[in-house]
């Protein structure tokens, strides 16, 4: 894929040289020149000097139709217009942003973004979560936000231990158990598949229903 990094230190050198080992084609955009010359002496890829949310800067960096941008810049409004320019005027299929104030990412979404990065604001997810269900280990969220895949330990005090996937008729229709870990296997449900404690379930289902899905189980546990 050809992607686009713009901006970062730090974190754009690791994510450089992790998309390089994947066969990436990377482009990067930098407006510090003791950087840009850093980057160009420790990798063999196109460093573009300038700022980037200037057009005619996206521009000569041939942006034109790439599969992915990705903005770390500091400033939350930097990363917004590098991304909205990227989208409209250079067709970019897919933009990607960091940002500072959690409060941002719900907006930036709105505005076009597909993924919004903020550590704050996943952090704060991860502790709603978590003291709302005592027995979600993990989500994750993909196609934009769409799709979750939710890790829910069977606890000792749940009622659905014991009983056949068959038997759980409360999910919604759009949830699924893809998948149990039990101990050190893998064991790929049926509808005679017995629950067991410490059974891990991988659910998969909409994030409309995520919380319902996790409410059931939840509400499972005496």
């Amino acid at each position: 894929m050809k992607i686009v990094v713009v901006g970062g230190r730090n974190k754009a050198d690791f994510l450089i040289g992790s998309l390089l080992n994947k066969q990436h084609e990377v482009i990067v955009i930098n407006d510090e020149e003791a950087y840009c010359t850093y980057l160009s002496e420790k990798y063999d890829i196109p460093v573009i000097l300038g700022n980037p949310t200037k057009k005619y800067i996206l521009s000569e960096a041939n942006v034109e139709d790439a599969d992915i941008l990705i903005a770390l810049r500091p400033k939350d409004a930097d990363n917004l217009a590098i991304c909205q320019y990227a989208h409209s005027i250079f067709h970019v299929k897919k933009v990607v942003a960091t940002v500072s104030n959690p409060k941002n990412v719900e907006l930036f979404k709105k505005l076009g973004v597909n993924t919004v990065i903020s550590a704050t604001y996943t952090i704060s997810k991860i502790i709603e979560q978590a003291s709302t269900f005592e027995n979600l280990v993990n989500t994750l969220s993909f196609e934009n936000d769409k799709i979750s895949i939710n890790e829910i330990l069977i606890t000792k005090n749940c009622s659905f231990i014991n009983k056949k996937i068959s038997d759980i008729n409360v999910l919604p229709k759009n949830a699924i158990i893809c998948c149990i870990l039990r101990d050190v296997q893998l064991v790929v449900p049926k509808g005679d598949t017995v629950l067991k404690e410490h059974d891990k379930l991988l659910v998969l289902c909409d994030t409309k229903t995520q919380d319902e899905v996790l409410s059931i189980f939840n509400e499972g546990t005496m």
